[in-house]
């Protein structure tokens, strides 16, 4: 047996450190981290993607409510516009949220900003409607109740016509259900009444329509 040349050597030689070989199938640089955290985190989650649906169904409820004027003003995508006829015309509970559900899909592809902003006009506008109704109703009793609104009333809205809005409270108060009558059991106002309601409405949008003043 011929004796190592160098004993010392091979008995106090340390090992080598072996590299640990990356995963098979993930290309993962020495110094740097092989996770994919991030890319992750910047997906949403089940419970988000859930929410965004659940939203754009309830957006496309509020389109399919409008109008019909409104809705064809609406720029949308014509698979769109027809899955939201569709629904409108779908008469059954269970049809209509399997509809839904898909109009809430197509509704991924469309302009979402856009169609919140239909709604948006469209709730404002029935809000000031029913506004401006309740006013009409007070203004209705006030001038029937008191000679003295006419004067307020023509204030507020300048050029209305007074003889006509007198003849019609004079003729409202003569047609008016005796007092002992009880709301809802025959008690029914007269057409002076319903008319008088209707020139003061009408008297009010026009006041609405008009362009604010110049600051002075």
């Amino acid at each position: 047996m011929i004796p190592a040349p160098f004993p010392h050597l091979t008995r106090f030689s340390p090992r080598m450190a072996k590299r640990a070989a990356p995963h098979r199938g993930i290309d993962v640089h020495y110094g740097e981290s092989g996770s994919d955290d991030g890319a992750a985190d910047a997906r949403p989650s089940k419970t988000r993607l859930k929410q965004i649906s659940h939203d754009l169904q309830s957006l496309g409820v509020a389109v399919a409510a409008l109008s019909d004027e409104r809705l064809a003003r609406i720029e949308m995508p014509d698979a769109l516009r027809e899955a939201i006829e569709d629904y409108r015309r779908t008469r059954s509970h269970e049809g209509r949220r399997r509809q839904m559900q898909y109009v809430g899909k197509l509704m991924r592809s469309a302009d979402e900003a856009l169609l919140r902003e239909a709604v948006a006009e469209a709730t404002i506008g029935s809000a000031r409607e029913t506004l401006r109704l309740h006013e009409a109703e007070q203004w209705r009793d006030a001038l029937i109740a008191d000679d003295e609104a006419f004067t307020r009333f023509a204030a507020l809205c300048p050029g209305i016509d007074l003889q006509q809005l007198r003849a019609l409270a004079r003729q409202a108060r003569k047609d008016a259900p005796p007092p002992e009558a009880v709301p809802g059991q025959g008690a029914r106002h007269g057409r002076a009444y319903r008319d008088l309601f209707r020139s003061v409405r009408d008297a009010l949008a026009a006041r609405d329509d008009l362009p604010e003043p110049d600051a002075p």
